[in-house]
This record gives structure tokens, C-alpha cells and sequence, in this order.
């Protein structure tokens, strides 16, 4: 056996006992990637203490560049979630875009509230304004749950500073900024498809809200203007502030970092405003301004012991995804140390598809396994990162996007977002908690899938045609599935 394949072999057997932790064993994933980072280094040719000093800079250089970004978004999420911002932007959408649009102002809304609030958190806060419309406007629960769903998941997986999409960006190596805006571009057409599904799902499912919700609607809806009007909710500027801040000024510095002769002008006011720029966009400056306008705008009625509690719950919901986050970035260092990165570099340069469909599938095979869409994107990364970096001419922000678009996968029964969305809604059928979230988290999967390949395609350097078929395949088999709606009818 040659000496160059050990690399390679250890890692294969890493992948292994990850993939055996998470699927047979109550090993937490974070312990999973830990086990997997000591296997992939000592049965790779490092030694005991070059594996562990692998892992220790592997994990430190990862949170180094991401940790602070995670910690603020995730207080800032949380004083969006007590202060009432998410119900604000919810009903003035609904009012903007009137009768009968109601499914396209919620999916509006969680496609801009799940950028910095959790999405389980964020659809508990938001349906029951769902519930609430749908006796009102004479619409099927079904359709506005799911519409609501699909704007909250497809940010939440696609966006930083959501931690996922925030860890992949790291792992890859790429800007933060970039990978927001290519995220936002990306998570339209995914979330427009979810709101088209969503209202073909009411009309295959007519009778849902009759037979799954026992709730008179109508007495929901009153209840809840009743304690809309009672509880004092923050004008829809300052709801909005905190969200649209950061992305503004990430967004700018991104733009004048495309044109670099700016940076040589001879100007000093130029040269100021370009620095002043260059420090308030980076994302840890960004979300530290976001986070202080919405402490000051939208809980200005809490003392200062109060506000710093609910900073200090957002920071505990985030411990988890750091570590579980750290974690993928020593089994990223540890694969790049080992040299099994360059090594499997150089046996797929030649396949027939591009290399950033790698990370895409990847994260689409952990997703399915474990079902943590957070997890499968952080393992994809961790996994793939050491090897496309060897690669000639690849785009890393798109491969850092198509493993983030890869995690969402067929939501399913070992996904925690599959029941908080089943549960809340009443569905209790199985073949219809497929139809109603499994079918839809795929749907977006595939058009993600098709557009980053495309954007590779026309704006990279390596595109193969083959790159769209991949996801187009999961989507034809997804179209016969609905095609047959018959057998999923209860």
C-alpha cells in the first residue's frame, strides 16, 4: 500500500466514526467531530501531540474569525424576539401587501426575521399570526404555515450571521459580507418556490384547517388584536433597524471593495470616508452597531440588569453551535495537516463535475443521516474546505454556498425544525408532515442547488454542465412524488 494513501485511508475512516457517533450512538456531534479530528490525524501519519495541536489551533483559529460575529447576532436576535419586532414587521407586511396575499407577506417576513433570530424561535413567535389570518382572510392554515416556514428556513440556512451560514464562511475562508449578499440573492427564487408550493398544498388539502384545527379561528383572530393592541410593539423602522444596519454596511464595504484604485486616491477625505467604511462594515463592527440600536430602540423600557439577561440568553442559545462550530474547524486543520486534503485534491480534479458541488453533496448525505441542518453544513466544510483549497480556480464562496444550500435536504423525522413545524400546526399524519415540510425543504434544496451551479457555471472558472442536473434530478423526482399526491392524502 502506498505511503501517499494513508492520509487519505485515515480520513475515510474519520468520516466513518463521525458518521457511526452521530447515526447509532447518543455521542453529542460536537464529541463526534472531536473523535473524528483525533482518528482522521493519528491514523493519517500525525503524531499524538501533532493531532492535538492540530485541533487545539484548528478550533481556535475558527472561533478566532467567527466567534464574536455569532455572539452578537445572536443577542441581537434575541432582543428582537422579547421585544416584539418580529410581530411588528409581520403585520405591517400584511397590511402593505393586502387581502389575499397574506402567505406572501409571512414568507416576507421570515425571510428578513430568521437572518438574526433562530428559526424555531422565530416560527413559535409568528404562527400564531398565521393562525390568527386564516379564518380572517378565509385562507388555509396549511399554505400560510408553510409559506411562513419556507421564509424562515431558507435564510436561516442561506444568511449570516446566522451561526451556520456564519461557520461555513469561516471554514471556507471567504468574506462574510459576500457570503450574506450571495445568500440573500440565492434565498429568493428558494423562498418564491416554498410560497407557490405552499399555496398548491391548500388547494390539494382543502378541508385541513376543518379537520386537523379544532380552534374556532375567527375568536383566535379577535383574541389576538385584542393583546396586539394591549402590548406595545416598536414602530416598523425601528423593528427593521437592527436587521437592515448590518447589511447595510457590510453591503457597502463590499461595494467599495470592489473598486481598488479607490484606496489609492490622493484624497484625504476620500481616504478617510474609505476607512471609516472599511471599520463600521466589517461584520464584527456591523453587528456590535445593530446590536446597540436595537438594546436603545427596542427595549428602552428595560432597566440595564434586565437588558443585559436577555443578551445573556441569547449568548447561552448560542454555546452549542460555537463549539459544535470550533469543532468542524479542527477537523478541517487536522485534514489540511495531514495532507489527505491535497492528496484527494488531486484525485477528483479530474471528475466530471465541479468541485463545488463536492461540499453541495457532502452536506446533503450528513443532512439525511443526522439531520441537523447546521451540523451537515459545518461537517461538509470541515470536510471539504482542506481539499478545494488545493484545487486551481476554485470559487470559494460558492462552494461555501452550495454547502450550505446542500444542508437543506429533505427535513425529516431526526430534524428538530421538522416538529416544531408539524406539532404547532396539528399534523399528525405522517404522509402529510412529508408533504408539508419534507417536499418543501427539498424543493429549495434543488433551486438552490440549480443556481449556484449556474452562477459557476457563467461566473467561474470551472463549471460543468453536468453541475445543474444533480439538483435537477432530486427535483424531477420530487415532481413525481407530487404528481402521485393521491397516496399522500389522508
Amino acid at each position: 500500500m502506498s505511503e501517499l494513501s494513508i492520509p487519505i485511508i485515515g480520513l475515510a475512516v474519520a468520516v466513518f466514526v463521525l458518521i457511526l457517533l452521530v447515526l447509532r450512538t447518543k455521542v453529542h456531534p460536537l464529541i463526534a467531530m472531536i473523535t473524528a479530528a483525533c482518528v482522521a490525524g493519528i491514523t493519517g501519519g500525525l503524531s499524538v501531540n501533532e493531532t492535538l495541536d492540530a485541533i487545539t489551533k484548528g478550533f481556535g483559529a475558527t472561533l478566532g474569525t467567527i466567534g464574536i460575529v455569532i455572539g452578537l447576532g445572536v443577542m441581537m436576535g434575541r432582543i428582537l424576539e422579547v421585544s416584539g419586532a418580529a410581530e411588528q414587521i409581520a403585520y405591517s407586511f400584511i397590511k402593505w401587501l393586502g387581502h389575499r396575499r397574506e402567505e406572501w407577506a409571512l414568507a416576507l417576513t421570515g425571510y428578513l426575521v430568521s437572518i438574526p433570530i433562530f428559526v424555531d424561535s422565530a416560527f413559535v413567535i409568528l404562527y400564531p399570526i398565521a393562525k390568527a389570518l386564516a379564518q380572517k382572510g378565509n385562507r388555509s392554515l396549511l399554505t400560510l404555515g408553510v409559506a411562513l416556514a419556507g421564509g424562515l428556513i431558507v435564510t436561516h440556512t442561506m444568511v449570516p450571521p446566522t451561526p451556520g451560514p456564519l461557520g461555513v464562511a469561516g471554514l471556507f475562508g471567504v468574506d462574510i459580507g459576500a457570503m450574506m449578499l450571495l445568500g440573500i440573492s440565492l434565498a429568493l427564487p428558494c423562498t418564491l418556490a416554498i410560497v407557490w408550493y405552499a399555496q398548491w398544498l391548500g388547494r390539494t388539502y382543502p378541508d385541513f384547517v376543518t379537520t386537523v384545527v379544532q380552534e374556532d379561528l375567527k375568536v383566535v383572530h379577535a383574541d389576538y388584536l385584542k393583546e396586539k393592541e394591549a402590548k406595545p410593539l416598536p414602530s416598523l423602522t425601528k423593528s427593521l433597524l437592527p436587521i437592515l444596519v448590518p447589511i447595510g454596511l457590510i453591503f457597502l464595504k463590499a461595494v467599495t471593495n470592489l473598486f481598488p484604485l479607490l484606496a489609492a486616491t490622493d484624497s484625504t477625505t476620500l481616504s478617510w470616508v474609505l476607512q471609516v467604511v472599511a471599520f463600521a462594515g466589517s461584520p464584527v463592527i456591523a453587528l456590535c452597531i445593530s446590536t446597540l440600536i436595537a438594546v436603545y430602540t427596542l427595549v428602552p423600557h428595560l432597566n440595564r440588569h434586565e437588558t443585559s439577561e436577555r443578551l445573556e440568553e441569547g449568548l447561552k442559545s448560542a454555546g452549542i453551535i460555537l463549539m459544535v462550530t470550533g469543532a468542524g474547524g479542527a477537523l478541517g486543520f487536522v485534514v489540511r495537516e495531514s495532507g489527505s486534503g491535497a492528496q484527494l485534491a488531486a484525485l477528483m480534479a479530474n471528475l466530471p463535475f465541479s468541485p463545488i458541488m463536492i461540499p453541495f453533496f457532502v452536506a446533503t448525505i450528513v443532512r439525511l443521516i443526522q439531520g441537523s441542518g447546521t451540523v451537515a453544513m459545518i461537517t461538509a466544510a470541515s470536510i471539504t474546505a482542506p481539499i478545494l483549497v488545493n484545487l486551481p480556480d476554485v470559487n470559494m464562496l460558492f462552494a461555501a454556498q452550495a454547502a450550505v444550500l446542500g444542508s437543506l435536504f429533505f427535513s425529516y423525522f431526526n430534524d428538530s425544525f421538522f416538529w416544531v413545524v408539524n406539532r404547532m400546526m396539528g399534523i399528525a399524519d405522517v404522509k402529510l408532515q412529508l408533504m408539508t415540510w419534507s417536499v418543501p425543504t427539498t424543493i429549495a434544496w434543488a433551486i438552490g442547488g440549480v443556481l449556484i451551479a449556474l452562477t459557476n457555471l457563467i461566473f467561474g472558472t470551472n463549471g460543468s454542465l453536468l453541475d445543474p442536473l444533480i439538483p435537477l434530478a432530486g427535483l424531477g423526482m420530487m415532481w413525481v412524488v407530487i404528481r402521485r399526491k393521491g397516496d399522500f392524502k389522508q
